[in-house]
C-alpha cells in the first residue's frame, strides 16, 4: 500500500483535469475575443456588422482581459511553483481557482458584448 503525501483524506481527482478545463478555457476566451467569436456573435457578419457594437465588444475585451492575464498567471505559478506543485491539495486549489478566473472573464466578456448590442 502506498501512502499519497499532500492529499487529504477525501476523493482525488487526476491534476490533468483542472489543467485541461483551463487550457479549454483560455481557448474560448482567446477565439471569443480575438479570433472573431465574440464579435461575430454579438454584432453580426459582414454587411450586418454594427460598428457601434464593435467599440462596445471591443471595450468588454479590454474589461476582461486583466482576469485572463490573472487566470494566466495563477494557472502557470501553480505548475512552476515546486511548493504548489508538490503539494496536491495547494496544486487542486490553484487550478481551480485559475479556472473560476476564467469563467469569470469570460462573463465579463459576455455581459459586456449582450450590452454593446443592446
Amino acid at each position: 500500500m502506498q501512502a499519497m503525501s499532500g492529499r487529504s483524506k477525501s476523493w482525488w481527482i487526476s491534476p490533468a483535469i483542472p489543467t485541461i478545463a483551463n487550457c479549454a478555457l483560455a481557448l474560448l476566451w482567446l477565439f471569443s475575443a480575438f479570433g472573431g467569436w465574440g464579435e461575430t456573435a454579438f454584432c453580426g457578419e459582414d454587411d450586418l456588422r454594427d460598428p457601434g457594437c464593435g467599440a462596445g465588444f471591443d471595450a468588454a475585451v479590454r474589461l476582461s482581459s486583466p482576469a485572463a492575464v490573472l487566470a494566466v498567471a495563477v494557472a502557470v505559478t501553480a505548475w512552476a511553483w515546486g511548493g504548489v506543485r508538490r503539494r496536491p491539495d495547494r496544486l487542486d486549489t490553484l487550478l481551480t481557482m485559475a479556472a473560476f478566473i476564467w469563467v469569470f472573464a469570460e462573463a465579463v466578456l459576455f455581459v459586456g458584448g449582450y450590452l454593446a448590442k443592446s
